[in-house]
Parts: structure tokens; C-alpha cells; sequence
């Protein structure tokens, strides 16, 4: 004899899978977030996804030092001076954890104190609007130290 799909045909235990496996009321676990983002989750954003979330947002030039963990004395030092930066994070984990310190035009003496501390210990990577740029490095930064004769 075959069982049928009604109801009234079904065991005990075919009953309890089924009240097992329906969606609860609260099906959407995260319903608490806030509508906004916060200011760290907009810092966090790549570049080309700001640009397009945020099309009405001027992009202003900014240049972004990223650097690893090093050993010396420079060090702490070298990371107060980056968190004093626009905007700071900290990206990757172990050996491939990275310092990353955005400055804007106005804060030339203070990205320029950075790079010759970071210098110092080791090369760091310069990226120009959060983008590697072709001569960043040799180029773009000695024509923004131009900045500083203003």
C-alpha cells in the first residue's frame, strides 16, 4: 500500500520533519541593523564601489601609504602617526596584515613626516586616490611635496 501526500495519511514522524523544517517567523536573523552604515563601514568601502554609491561625492586627491609590520623603533611611532591620519585601517591578517593611512592635500607635512619614517625601515606601497599608480613613489609624491610651498 503507497502512502498518500494528505495529511491525514502521514505518521508521527513524518509530521514532526515537517514542523521541523518550516521557516520560523523570525526567518531574517539580522533584522537590529541599522539603515545607515556607520562611519567605519563607509572608510572601509573600495574606492570604485564609493564612486558608485556615492556619484554625487566630489573625489578629491589623496594619497595612501600601505605599509606591513616591521621591526624597529620607528614602529609605534609610525602607526600613532597613521592613525592621526584622515582615514586609517588595518587590512589582511598574519603576514599579509597591512597599515593603510589616507591623507588629502591639506595634510601634506604630515604625510610627508610619515613616508620619511616609513622610509627609513622599509618601502611602503603609495597608491594615489586608492589606486596603484604607475611612478606613485618617484613621481606623484615629489610633485605633492609641491604642496608644501603654498
Amino acid at each position: 500500500m503507497t502512502k498518500t501526500s494528505s495529511k491525514r495519511g502521514m505518521d508521527d514522524q513524518e509530521k514532526r520533519n515537517i514542523q521541523e523544517n518550516r521557516l520560523s517567523e523570525r526567518f531574517w536573523p539580522y533584522s537590529d541593523l541599522s539603515e545607515q552604515p556607520t562611519e567605519e563601514e563607509l572608510i572601509a568601502l573600495e574606492a570604485d564601489l564609493r564612486a558608485g554609491l556615492f556619484q554625487d561625492v566630489e573625489e578629491t586627491l589623496s594619497v595612501t601609504l600601505v605599509f606591513p609590520v616591521f621591526k624597529g623603533a620607528d614602529y609605534e611611532e609610525v602607526v600613532t602617526r597613521a592613525k592621526a591620519s584622515a582615514e586609517y585601517r588595518e587590512v589582511g591578517t598574519d603576514e599579509a596584515f597591512r597599515h593603510r593611512a589616507r591623507f588629502f592635500p591639506g595634510e601634506v607635512f604630515k604625510l610627508r613626516d610619515l613616508y620619511d619614517l616609513i622610509n627609513r625601515n622599509i618601502t611602503c606601497e603609495v597608491l594615489i586616490n586608492d589606486r596603484p599608480v604607475p611612478y606613485a613613489r618617484d613621481l606623484w609624491l615629489p610633485l605633492i611635496w609641491f604642496l608644501t610651498f603654498r
